[in-house]
């Protein structure tokens, strides 16, 4: 599945996965989730869009997947 809302950059935040570019990991967007809701987030983060949000977490449930597939294989 393609995230292209997700960037992952050497230069930028150790490479972390960010949102669009900007200096926002994905894991600070899915902390966010579970702390606030969307509006808040969106009103404490204006650069960011709902679809950002969305898109982070459909991200962190890939990995959570591909990590326990790969928990499976071993």
């Amino acid at each position: 599945m393609p995230f292209p809302r997700i960037t992952i950059r050497p230069d930028q935040l150790e490479g972390q996965p960010c949102i669009r570019g900007l200096r926002i990991p994905v894991s600070l967007v899915v902390g966010l989730v579970a702390q606030m809701t969307t509006s808040e987030i969106l009103d404490a983060y204006p650069d960011l869009e709902q679809d950002d949000i969305r898109e982070a977490l459909l991200y962190a449930a890939e990995l959570a997947r591909t990590a326990r597939e790969n928990d499976a294989a071993q």
